[in-house]
């Protein structure tokens, strides 16, 4: 496929292995590396006046730190620890690069590389549509064609949906896997097996205080599910265990999958 006479089958890929050395090849060819294991392709930059906030995500998909150069890469490092149907996740991962129509060589670093749960591979730049310029409409062309040739997909995202955003950021604060105590999530899961209003059901089981950090992250974890996606999360909340039917989580994830 060519986009403005650039082939995305010449496409060059460079990274940084897991091990720290940096590597360069064809896309074609080094396709196969599990980059939702390397390191960024470049640092996060830190200086006085700079516009966006970088910073590090704890993920508890992956048990380690993401990177992020803006508040909204932070956003969807969120929704992508919160996807079950994500496995692993990196950002800045290589940098693309090809020759363009003029004979420069164009260099493009995607923002993230994401591992599915079936194996398949996810490129995502994150840009809003107000920040996106014509130039960069011809690197995310180029590189969602060269994704293409190697069976992965692509995403251009902006701003996610407000109440889901919302939502999942709040969850996100009890994600960690300390927050779990098996014995009050296993009243929970009893608690809302048909379904009961958010507080109601974690006063049923205890004290809220105690209870409802469970709750919150058994919700993180999608074994208790509810509508994240009209409504922000409140009292009258109605939330129930999801069922064993419902695929692992496939049906949960929906939500989140909507949003890429």
């Amino acid at each position: 496929m060519d986009v403005r006479g650039v082939s995305a089958g010449d496409v060059e890929l460079e990274y940084v292995s897991e091990a720290g050395a940096r590597k360069r090849g064809p896309m074609k060819q080094l396709w196969p590396v599990r980059f939702e294991s390397v390191r960024p392709e470049r640092r996060f930059p830190a200086f006085r006046g700079q516009g966006d906030w970088c910073g590090w995500y704890w993920s508890a998909t992956c048990g380690g730190h993401v990177g992020y150069e803006s508040w909204l890469e932070q956003d969807r490092l969120v929704l992508l620890d919160f996807d079950p149907l994500v496995t692993g996740m990196a950002s800045q991962p290589f940098r693309l690069s090809w020759m363009g129509p003029e004979g420069k060589r164009i260099r493009h670093t995607p923002d993230f590389f994401v591992r599915r749960a079936d194996g398949t591979g996810l490129v995502v730049d994150v840009r809003p549509d107000e920040r996106s310029e014509p130039r960069d409409a011809v690197k995310f062309a180029v590189t969602a064609a060269a994704c293409s040739l190697v069976g992965w997909d692509f995403a251009r995202v902006g701003t996610p949906d407000a109440a889901l955003m919302a939502n999942t950021r709040w969850l996100a604060g009890y994600r960690h896997p300390r927050v779990h105590r098996a014995e009050v999530a296993a009243r929970l899961t009893k608690v809302f097996a048909d379904g009961a209003g958010l507080l109601d059901g974690a006063q049923m089981v205890g004290d809220q205080i105690a209870v409802l950090p469970v709750l919150f992250h058994l919700l993180w974890r999608q074994v208790l599910v509810a509508d994240l996606e009209n409504v922000l999360l409140s009292a009258n909340t109605q939330v129930r265990a999801r069922l064993a039917e419902e695929g692992g989580g496939d049906a949960a994830a929906s939500a989140v999958a909507a949003s890429w």
